[in-house]
This record gives C-alpha cells, structure tokens and sequence, in this order.
C-alpha cells in the first residue's frame, strides 16, 4: 500500500521532527506543543492522497488542487505561441501541491525561468515569478500548456518530466512547495467547465471538455 506522503516531503518531516523529540525528552512542554503543530503542518502539506481520474478521453482535468482566479482568453507566447484559454489556480499553504497531468499525451517542451517570488494570486507572478512551463501534445494532436508558478513562500519547483516523455492523465508530473499557482493554456476550442471562484482538485475535477 502507498504511504500517502509526496517523496519530496520526507527530509522536510524529518527536519520538523526533531525539535519534537528534543523538546519532548527536556519536558519544555509549550516548545514541544508548538514544534508538533509545526511537524503536524510539514505532514500535511506534502500529503498526496490518491484520486479518482474520469475516465472519458474528452476530458481536461484539473493539475492543481486550488480556487480558480483566471479564466480567460491569453496569448502564450513561451511554447504555444498562439492565443489560448488560460486558466489559473491558485494554491494556498493548505492545498495538496502534488501536481497531475492534465492530458494523456508526450511531453513535446519543457521551458524553466528563474525569476521572483511574488504572491502567486498577483497577475505579474505568471510574467516575473520564478516557473517552468510543460507543452503536452495530446493524443488527439491538439496542445496543452501548463505552467508551474512559485509563490510569496514557495522556494523550489519540482518537475520529474523531460521533452519526449509520455504522460497519462491523472499522473503526477511534480509539486511546488508550500503555496503557488498553476496557469493552464487550452485550446480556444474547447469547452470550459469552470468559473472564477471554483475550488478544484488535481486529476479528478473537470476543467474543460475537448470539441
């Protein structure tokens, strides 16, 4: 059975861990209270719970578990190079941050851009934050693009996918630590199932349909 705690997360858990046991052993009970709430915190942000994929091929799931705070007609100009809908997700420090893969397809470019650490939810964060940014051919032959996005606290984006590689819907493909935002490029063709505000989970919410 699959522990479900993202591998990247088990160093961070066992840092938090230790001002545990050492307060615990010294009896500096209000020290020990709070370094377990702490550990307690690390344990629940590299959480990565199993999910349900909808299985039907003309399905666009969700990368990201977060609220949508975009939803509109953008020009990609990094690896699409064409106008897309852009869908943004903004995650909190309290979301799963285990990223899936929104198509089943090959990876056809993967683009990394250092930069800043602005608050993900700010509309420059997709321009000047830090980022990497993954181009799926599906196997329809039509293109997706995803982009993961550090935040204000997020220090590290984790991509485990290169040019060439084959993705399944569902699958993990990375994470970013603790809070960020995911930006997704669809065709202008294809059906939005979500608005503004929507809270949606990575791999089993819908959110677009092919047409």
């Amino acid at each position: 059975m699959r522990i479900p705690i993202a591998r990247e997360g088990y160093v961070f858990i066992f840092i938090a861990f230790v001002p545990v046991v050492i307060t615990g052993v010294l009896g500096v009970w209000r020290l020990f209270v709070l370094a377990l709430a702490v550990n307690l915190f690390v344990i629940n942000f590299f959480r990565d719970p199993e999910r349900d994929v909808p299985s039907g091929e003309n399905s666009i799931v969700s990368p990201a578990d977060g609220r949508v705070i975009k939803a509109e007609k953008a020009f990609e100009g990094r690896l699409l190079n064409s106008e897309a809908m852009k869908i943004s997700i903004f995650m909190n420090v309290f979301n799963v941050h285990v990223n899936r893969a929104p198509v089943s397809g090959r990876v056809a470019g993967v683009s990394y851009n250092p930069g800043k650490f602005l608050n993900a939810s700010f509309d420059k964060a997709s321009l000047e934050n830090e980022q990497n940014m993954i181009l799926v051919e599906a196997a329809n032959g039509k293109r997706v693009a995803f982009c993961q996005i550090a935040g204000l606290i997020a220090r590290r984006i984790v991509c485990y996918v290169k040019e060439g590689d084959a993705m399944t819907k569902g699958s993990r493909f990375g994470m970013i630590r603790f809070g960020s935002r995911l930006d997704v490029y669809l065709p202008l063709e294809c059906r939005v199932n979500v608005k503004i505000g929507d809270k949606v989970r990575a791999g089993s919410s819908t959110l677009a349909y092919w047409k």
